[in-house]
């Protein structure tokens, strides 16, 4: 792919992420997320590998059914009410189907199954766009229409999603996968509170967006994509495999980690509105979450895998650390130390 390609692409994909986020007007918001959908299509693809096309035919498929759908919901509104502006859902018929709309859009559960295939097949830096970037329109709808969601789809959703984002998670040896149930099992926690706390929601989103992109960014600088090869990172790259340990744990949110942050605060939220057992639930969930990052930090930094090949003995050979990626780990592990400031904002 040229350059000049990449950059129509990617210019497309703001433009699309603006036009939804910065909307009123359903039509607009939807012509944004169709923008959206077809920019990230060639970078999908761009490998021309069967897996890579298969990967992106399967994530045109989900999302134009689900663009269909958010359609459907605002002319099923604007029919009952007269009103095209988002904030304005009021029938709720269509805040049922908006609901399904944007969990298919976003890969929760139980819409889930097409997001790992497509993490999968595509390459590192367009994973972290669709880990990222693609989710910000479909969580900013959210945002915009919390207050007429149907809550307890939302919250079934949610628990079903940090069950299955951990559960399918834990025999995964492809770090793409296991990165993809990660970011269903933390799309559970946002989904879930969202409805009582919207910039609650945001503030997990952005969060895990900094601590993503920095899981992303190692991995694409020490060009790893499989466990077998995660083990034999820290002979060749022990700076960046610390970093990547650092920032998987706080990604399953350990304390005093910045991962931490989001969920001690979304437990307090939920505790606030009668919903312990909810809360409770969701973080025994966690854990089965907490034993793929275990294991994945484990094999980053273990020092030498057993049965060891002569090929894998390539020790220290020295890379320079990406300024980049050792600022978001920092963020990424050091901004717990704020909370008290983020508690007053919410």
């Amino acid at each position: 792919m040229t350059p000049q390609a990449k950059l129509v692409f990617v210019m497309s994909l703001l433009l699309g992420t603006t036009l939804t986020i910065s909307s009123n007007h359903w039509i607009t918001a939807w012509a944004g997320l169709e923008i959206n959908t077809l920019a990230i299509l060639p970078l999908i693809s761009k490998s021309h590998h069967p897996r890579a096309i298969e990967a992106a035919t399967k994530y045109f498929l989900t999302q134009a059914a689900a663009s269909a759908l958010v359609l459907f919901s605002s002319m099923t509104n604007a029919w009952h009410t007269g009103q095209w502006d988002i904030t304005q859902l009021t029938h709720p018929m269509s805040c049922l189907i908006l609901t399904s709309a944007i969990a298919i859009k976003l890969g929760l559960a139980p819409f889930h199954f097409w997001f790992p295939e497509v993490l999968q097949g595509s390459p590192l830096t367009t994973g972290l766009l669709l880990s990222t970037i693609m989710k910000l329109p479909p969580i900013s709808l959210l945002f915009m229409t919390s207050p007429s969601l149907n809550q307890t789809l939302l919250t079934c959703m949610a628990v079903i999603s940090t069950a299955l984002g951990g559960w399918m998670g834990l025999n995964q040896t492809q770090i793409r996968k296991i990165l993809a149930f990660s970011s269903i099992s933390h799309l559970g926690w946002m989904a879930i509170i969202i409805s009582y706390s919207p910039k609650l929601a945001l503030l997990s989103f952005y969060l895990y967006v900094l601590m993503t992109t920095a899981v992303f960014l190692t991995l694409n600088s020490i060009n790893t994509l499989k466990l077998s090869t995660l083990m034999t990172t820290w002979t060749k790259t022990p700076t960046l495999s610390a970093m990547l340990m650092l920032t998987l744990l706080s990604l399953a949110g350990l304390p005093p980690l910045t991962g931490f942050l989001p969920k001690w605060l979304i437990i307090q939220e939920l505790t606030k509105q009668d919903m312990a057992l909810t809360a409770t639930a969701i973080s025994l969930l966690s854990l089965l979450s907490l034993f793929f990052y275990m294991r994945l930090a484990y094999c980053a930094t273990i020092t030498l895998p057993p049965h060891t090949t002569n090929h894998m003995k390539q020790w220290h050979v020295n890379s320079p650390t990406n300024t980049t990626i050792a600022i978001l780990t920092t963020m990424s592990t050091m901004l717990l130390p704020i909370s008290p400031m983020l508690s007053t904002m919410l």
